[in-house]
């Protein structure tokens, strides 16, 4: 377990992180969580009182991680850019589970499947925890046609996001 302070900051032009708010774990902390690791891992903890789990920590270089604080997180610490944060982390080594009704649909797609097979496990994570993070079951159930329907057609989750949106 490493507890620390940090400061939230923002990306500005970053490619596809442009505009994503996150906090940095220096390198003598990731490698107290995960020795010897360079590749992005999932931790688990509290940023301040808002308990997490899951949530991946991405190398950013000369061994410093980079945690992103999305929407949900920003919202349950009520704290934006340049505020500080405490930072209790541990490694969280329980296996992601991918949404039981998305994986059904999507074996009932062939196309859909064979794509999403050849994506990070990263990026088929994005699908799978957009759709958990929807508030009712009509959305869930939305966005879980949007999600096959998109990976039938060979989109990745940005390209689903921004093709629904040109769409509206």
């Amino acid at each position: 377990m490493i507890d620390f302070t940090a400061t939230l900051k923002q990306f500005a032009e970053q490619g596809e992180k442009t505009g994503w708010t996150y906090f940095e774990i220096p390198a003598d902390l990731a490698q107290r969580l995960k020795p010897g690791n360079k590749k992005s891992f999932r931790v688990k903890g509290k940023v301040d009182n808002y308990k997490i789990t899951g949530v991946s920590l991405l190398p950013m270089g000369g061994g410093v991680f980079i945690m992103a604080v999305n929407a949900s997180m920003r919202k349950g610490i009520a704290k934006k850019k340049g505020a500080m944060i405490r930072v209790r982390l541990e490694e969280d080594k329980n296996e992601f589970r991918f949404n039981k009704d998305f994986m059904v649909c999507l074996e009932d797609e062939p196309a859909a499947i064979a794509f999403f097979k050849t994506l990070p496990g990263s990026h088929q994570r994005y699908f799978s925890k957009w759709i958990d993070s929807a508030k009712t079951v009509e959305t869930k159930a939305k966005r879980i046609a949007w999600a096959v329907t998109a990976l039938a057609k060979k989109q990745g989750y940005g390209e689903m996001l921004r093709s629904h949106r040109e769409n509206r």
